[in-house]
């Protein structure tokens, strides 16, 4: 009889959420990553469309490559950025970069990779995660995890911040927010949707919205959205998917 009131307890008290499993920031990324395609991400080649331009990306166990192309006046202008740096060439001759447009160009091939394959990136050692806490959108319950970046090998935008709201049961990214400094500095608030995987990796578009007061604390973003109180801006749409994974380690 003991035994039975005990157990009607602990179902009790799951329920409410009393024992619910507590995870670090750290076992949180790593879920979502699993979740969206894992060790997939470190053998893979991926080709996209966005905005008209063509994306590559290729690695093979910390061997990268983050390709653009884009069609000029002068034929295709293809941008490479990896671990030797960016190389640019037009119509398959290369071409020398001037210096004050490295970091721009660089950094805009990145942007875009970065997004594309979010969360995936999120383990990289210069990114420092923290739990801060949880909030129900939409119905769902998520964590918050807050992403700062170190300044050595944080990249030039190093000091930008960003949310990523995890649900809690799918360890899916549904939301993310960000705060840059470059061009008068900027907030964005983007939702997920029209979720599907392609050769064992997930893939997302995103509604892009923002808020003209920079004061405003990304943490409180979530509410304002559900209040209706952000502006759509754009939308973040990827087409033309293609993955090949050369071997899956794992």
């Amino acid at each position: 009889m003991r035994t039975s009131s005990f157990l009607f307890l602990i179902l009790i008290f799951s329920s409410l959420g009393w024992l619910s499993i507590q995870f670090s920031a750290q076992e949180i990324i790593d879920k979502a990553i699993k979740k969206s395609g894992g060790s997939k991400y470190d053998n893979a080649i991926i080709h996209f469309t966005f905005r008209g331009k063509r994306y590559r990306s290729k690695r093979d166990e910390g061997i990268y490559q983050l390709e653009r192309f884009v069609d000029g006046p002068d034929g295709v202008v293809h941008d490479i950025v990896s671990n030797s740096g960016l190389e640019r060439t037009i119509e398959n001759c290369f071409v020398q970069v001037a210096d004050s447009l490295i970091t721009r160009i660089s950094d805009g091939v990145n942007s875009v990779h970065y997004f594309a394959n979010l969360p995936y990136g999120l383990n990289a050692p210069a990114v420092n995660k923290e739990l801060i806490g949880e909030r129900e959108v939409k119905g769902n319950r998520y964590y918050k995890i807050k992403v700062t970046f170190d300044q050595e090998a944080g990249g030039t935008d190093f000091d930008d911040e960003f949310l990523y709201w995890v649900h809690k049961e799918d360890f899916t990214v549904d939301y993310l927010a960000y705060k840059y400094s470059v061009n008068g500095g900027g907030i964005r608030f983007r939702e997920a949707y029209n979720p599907r995987v392609v050769n064992g990796i997930r893939f997302i578009d995103y509604k892009n919205y923002k808020t003209d007061n920079l004061k405003t604390p990304l943490k409180d973003l979530d509410v304002l959205f559900e209040k209706k109180k952000l502006k759509l801006l754009s939308k973040i749409e990827l087409e033309d998917i293609y993955v090949y994974v050369e071997r899956d380690c794992c």
